[in-house]
Formats: structure tokens, sequence, C-alpha cells
């Protein structure tokens, strides 16, 4: 399915259980994230692709822990929407740009959990080597700030997509791709705000942390690599992608 088929075969693959599936998906991710305090008022949105060149996507000026799969829209790879009855999300370009620059993304999530953010508004990254489940599952990297919903940030993020998973937005939050499924998006940020939040929970003891030695690391990136989950310490030809 793609963005060229016919309205009918558009309209019945939007009300497809299939995709029934994902817009429930959808609701339920956006449910933790409010619940957890990880976006504020209508803030954040996530993405899911689901054909070549479409995506469902949440709508905009509609909290995520109040969402309803009617609210989802489709839309194509260049923000235009082809089905659903509230309107996408304003910073729809961002998700897609990343989908149409890195394949392998098949889902993605913005928010704006506190202690992240933090960090993103302050232009740094948190330190790395200090918590293995962070070194495993996330890659972050630090996008200049550009105005929500404009193509220049979409251009920005999807570049650092190539070696990154999880991309913290200055002044602004964080996106994260995954290429299983859209919970493991979530599951980035997750991972992520709470790493942050243990190193200033660290800072606080006054007690000088121990990093994870460069052996443990190199075994942890092994790991890394066999999950297919990028990272910048891994070179081109050692990183081999895990077949989706």
């Amino acid at each position: 399915m793609n963005s060229k088929s016919s309205r009918r075969k558009l309209s019945a693959f939007f009300k497809s259980p299939a995709l029934q599936v994902l817009k429930e998906q959808v609701c339920e991710i956006g449910r933790r994230m409010w619940q957890r305090g990880f976006v504020d008022g209508n803030g954040g949105n996530l993405a899911v692709r689901v054909g070549e060149d479409l995506a469902l996507c949440t709508p905009t000026q509609v909290s995520k822990g109040f969402m309803r799969p009617g609210d989802i829209c489709l839309v194509d790879f260049s923000g235009r929407q082809l089905a659903g009855t509230a309107h996408r999300t304003s910073e729809i370009l961002m998700h897609l740009q990343i989908m149409r620059r890195q394949p392998r993304a098949v889902a993605t999530c913005h928010g704006h959990p506190p202690f992240t953010t933090g960090f993103a508004v302050t232009g740094t990254l948190p330190p790395a080597g200090l918590v293995t489940e962070f070194e495993l599952f996330v890659s972050p990297a630090l996008a200049p700030y550009r105005t929500p919903g404009t193509p220049e940030l979409g251009r920005i993020v999807s570049k650092l997509a190539g070696r990154h998973n999880t991309i913290l937005l200055a002044n602004h939050g964080v996106v994260s791709w995954s290429h299983n499924h859209l919970e493991d998006s979530y599951f980035k940020i997750e991972i992520l705000e709470n790493y942050c939040r243990t190193i200033l929970a660290a800072k606080q003891t006054g007690i000088r942390v121990k990093p994870i030695t460069k052996t443990q690391l190199a075994e942890l990136l092994n790991v890394k690599r066999r999950l297919g989950i990028p990272d910048p310490r891994l070179s081109p030809r050692k990183f081999k992608p895990k077949a989706r």
C-alpha cells in the first residue's frame, strides 16, 4: 500500500483490523507518556510506518493521555493527510523525514520528559558509560534548536538518525526511532529519562561515579551490534543491522 493507491483502497486500509490494532497501540503509548509526565498539555507526538510511504500519526491539539483510535490520522511522507477526521500533528514532518532517511525506522516517538529536556536546554548530552541499560539500547545525539514543525528541524534530526536512535532537541525535548515497533521507540525515551534522572541523583550524593570499564563497554557494544541498534562507536564495517 502506498500514497498512489486509490481513495477507496486507502479508506479501506485505514479502517482495516490491522491498522485498528496500531491505532489502539498509539493511544496506549500516548497514555503511558502522559502518565509518566513525558508530555505536557497537548505536546508530544507519535508515528508508525504502515506502508511504502504511509504513516499513522497522532492528531494536533489533543492530549496524548486522552486520545482515541478515531483521533489517529493517516499521512503520506510529504505530510499530506489522507484519512482521519482530526487534523494531523504539526510536527509530523520531523517524524517523516526520519522515516524517509532511515528506512529501518518503523516508529517514532517525541516528548518532553523533564530530566532529559533538562540536559537539552543546557545544550549537552548526559555522560556515557555509567548504566548498562542505557548503553545497550540508547544511542543519543543533540540537535541544535530549530523551530518545531519546520522542515529544517526535520533535516537536521534525520541526518543524526543514521547513527543515533534518540535525539535530544535543544530547548525542546527528545525524539526516538525504532526498527522494531512503537513500544520499543517509547522504551528509548523511558530508558533515557531514567538515565538522566540517575545521573542527577548520583551528582547529589557528592560521590565520584564509577564508570563502566573499556572492556565491559566493548562487550555491551558487541551486544548492541547483534541487536541491530545503531551507535556511532560501531564502525560501518562492524555494524550489521538486524534484518526486519
